[in-house]
Formats: structure tokens, sequence, C-alpha cells
């Protein structure tokens, strides 16, 4: 279960697992869109006031907002299918 205005982690899960190339431009966006949004969403809750899982959560995709990159992102780097390498 997510927080409100969060992004749930089977959400995050399943956009992180399909590579970018084979998504739609609709979908990138939309995707791009989200993370923005939950990335705003995490950095406006306190900690404290966030459930166990969406700490959990936000230290597996990076919405620390620390510019460390998420493990997501390097197991993503790691395979070779992560096209946002621009963003970082």
């Amino acid at each position: 279960m997510s927080d409100m205005g969060r992004q749930s982690l089977g959400d995050k899960a399943g956009a992180a697992l399909k590579p970018d190339s084979q998504k739609s431009y609709l979908e990138q966006g939309t995707d791009m869109l989200k993370g923005k949004a939950d990335s705003a969403a995490s950095t406006a809750q306190p900690e404290s006031q966030k459930s166990f899982g969406q700490q959990i959560g936000d230290a597996v995709s990076g919405n620390q907002n620390q510019n460390s990159g998420s493990m997501m992102d390097k197991a993503k780097d790691a395979l070779g299918i992560n096209n946002n390498q621009a963003t970082r």
C-alpha cells in the first residue's frame, strides 16, 4: 500500500522492469510524470509520516533526492537497459 499521493511499489516496479525501448512514447512520458510527482511528494512528506513500506520504496527507487541514483537504476545500468543515463 502506498501513502496518499504516492505511487505504489507495484506501479514503480512495473514501470522499472520494462525497458524503455519496449515502451511507447506515451508510456515513457507517463512514467516520467508519475516519477516526478512521486519524487515531489516524497520530498514534501517528512520521513516520520511515511509508512514503513514507503520508506523502503523510497530507498530502493532513489526518492531520497540525494542525486545518488536508485538501486533500480544501478541494476538497470548493469543490465544495459537504462535509457535515462542523460538525466543523471
